[in-house]
């Protein structure tokens, strides 16, 4: 789903013009944006959390002359699904210890039988 098509679904679930629904998508990202830089973390329970990781120095290889490189540290933005996404998303996916309690929305996967040989 690209900006456009987001927008579209914005507008449709929400009731707002596509005009409101796209400055309600920018306002989002611009403050998700805004929380990053600041090195805050945005975390919307059920969906997800994004936030910096630092990536540390270390060592890399030039593919092209094989010489070995050092690769700068950086900080890296970062998506962690939340766990009501990740079951939406994997609706037959048993209950496991992390999350003991099968819901209606994901259903405890049952075995089947294999069909009677010929």
């Amino acid at each position: 789903m690209n900006k456009p098509e987001m927008v579209n679904s914005i507008a449709v679930k929400s009731g707002l013009s596509k005009k409101d629904s796209e400055a309600a998508l920018d306002a989002f990202v611009a403050s998700v944006e805004d929380a990053l830089k600041a090195g805050d973390k945005v975390s919307l329970v059920g969906f997800g959390a994004f936030e910096v990781r630092q990536r540390p120095a270390r060592k890399g290889r030039n593919p092209k002359t094989k010489e070995e490189i050092m690769i700068s540290a950086s900080n890296a933005p970062v998506f962690k699904a939340g766990r009501g996404l990740k079951q939406m998303v994997n609706p037959l996916k048993a209950a496991t210890p992390e999350s003991p309690v099968a819901t209606p929305e994901t259903p405890v996967a049952t075995p089947v039988a294999a069909p009677p040989a010929p």
